[in-house]
């Protein structure tokens, strides 16, 4: 029979050395306690269990306990155990010091971003639990790579009801985020000897970077008023989209051009990537359906709940055609990365009917947000214009020519983090330099969103007087 002792107490990790065991456990106890690694008000083990655990007698225990409390490094009491004290603790002289943490800005439009303030706490806390009590217990054991099956069933309905999604649990492909999901595919397609992939002029350098890690060089594609322009795809091996809101522009990609690099792909048996990141944010009109609805055989469709949701969760979704699950399941590894429990929680989120009540919510406040920035940029910027369809979490904001850098330097000292239209082109695009700023109007919480406001319209060039 197991004794009792055994499952009480608390670990401590020691290692006494020195010339005689209590001599060798008082000086390991005492170093642990100057050095901070026993922080003032830690509990220690009863002399009982840790002589237990160390393998020698208990009364040794006990008079390196009385030693060190008499030396005061430690305090005992009757039913509170033995304590370390509370005192100050010196580190070590040739420790490095810590550096300061960076200040954040006071205000931040930096895109990318939902209001984090906003995440539904009570909601998530309700599916979590619902969820933990339903699994199964095999569902905490290494799973399937795609991911587990409630929550890419629970995907797939609503991706084909809200998005035009053609597709099953069997051809999803959970992900760690959308960089996770573009490192598999691009270990899948440099596996398939591909060495290009074409990409918008304007985009995530993070994506490029991506891409380049696998092996693969990114080409840029020519960009006007009706989006990207597939025109130059030859036998580049995929292409890489955000057709429903282009970011950083914030267009739309033309019908015209959606059926062009549709047709590319069947022809040259490319693969579409379909960046669907804020799909769901369309604030005049109900959201054009996913591109991937017109040929799921050569369209990869990414999705998140990084913009929806938060990217804290890091979950986000491939949606696959059938001849790429199989090794995009490989190249993401045996064992599935992401965490079961968010992985249950989610498919209860959506399941439920919570995921569809937090976007609808989300969707009128930043719509409110966006009406705030256009009308207040009418009233004290009118210079100034605000480009792109009402959707997303961002808007870019026209400058007049010549006065990009002046304004973020204008930003800065308003202590405003905003990002310039040309951090994200492409360094070989073809494209006009534009004078412009991307605003991520989802970042700020709700009780900084007039101040922030304010600051960047300070920030804003000034009429050109006539």
């Amino acid at each position: 029979m197991a004794k009792t002792w055994a499952t009480l107490g608390v670990d401590l990790h020691l290692e006494p050395t020195g010339p005689g065991v209590r001599r060798g456990l008082t000086d390991a106890l005492r170093e642990a306690v100057r050095t901070g690694r026993l922080a003032p008000g830690t509990r220690l083990p009863s002399s009982r269990v840790l002589a237990a655990d160390l393998g020698i007698a208990r009364n040794t225990v006990a008079e390196a306990y009385t030693d060190l409390v008499a030396e005061g490094w430690l305090t005992a009491r009757q039913g509170a155990g033995t304590r370390v004290a509370q005192r100050t603790v010196v580190p070590p002289a040739e420790a490095a010091p810590r550096p300061r943490p960076r200040s954040s800005p006071a205000h931040n439009l930096i895109p990318g971003l939902p209001d984090l303030a906003t995440f539904p706490r009570a909601e998530w806390l309700r599916a979590a639990r619902r969820a933990l009590a339903t699994a199964p217990n095999q569902a905490f054991d290494y799973g399937d790579p795609r991911g587990r099956v409630e929550l890419r069933t629970a995907l797939a309905g609503y991706l084909a009801r809200a998005r035009g999604v053609r597709t099953d649990p069997e051809r999803i492909l959970v992900c760690a985020g959308i960089s996770h999901g573009l490192r598999i595919l691009g270990a899948v397609l440099r596996a398939r000897g591909a060495r290009t992939v074409a990409v918008e002029s304007y985009g995530l350098d993070v994506h490029w970077r991506l891409l380049a890690d696998a092996g693969l060089r990114t080409v840029p594609l020519p960009f006007d008023e009706r989006g990207t322009d597939p025109g130059e795809l030859t036998d580049q091996a995929a292409v890489l989209l955000t057709p429903a809101h282009q970011f950083p522009m914030g267009g739309t990609l033309h019908r015209d051009r959606r059926a062009a690099v549709v047709d590319w792909a069947r022809r040259t048996g490319g693969v579409v990537v379909e960046d669907d990141y804020d799909g769901e944010f369309r604030y005049d009109r109900q959201p054009v359906g996913a591109l991937q609805g017109l040929d799921p055989d050569h369209v990869v469709y990414a999705g998140t709940a990084s913009k929806s949701l938060a990217p804290g969760l890091r979950l986000a979704w491939l949606v696959l055609p059938p001849g790429l699950v199989e090794e995009a399941a490989k190249a993401k590894g045996g064992k599935d990365m992401c965490g079961v429990l968010d992985q249950l929680t989610l498919a209860e989120f959506i399941t439920s009917g919570a995921y569809d009540r937090h976007v609808r919510s989300a969707r009128l406040r930043y719509r409110r947000r966006r009406d705030a920035l256009v009308a207040e940029l009418a009233r004290r910027a009118p210079q100034v214009h605000a480009t792109g369809i009402a959707a997303g979490l961002h808007v870019v904001l026209r400058l007049p020519p010549g006065t990009e850098q002046a304004t973020l330097r204008a930003a800065a000292w308003q202590d405003l983090a905003v990002h310039a239209l040309n951090r994200y082109r492409h360094p070989d695009a073809s494209v006009e330099r534009l004078d412009a700023l991307v605003v991520g109007y989802g970042t700020p919480p709700d009780h900084a969103w007039a101040s922030t406001l304010d600051a960047l319209c300070t920030a804003l060039p000034e009429m050109p007087e006539p």
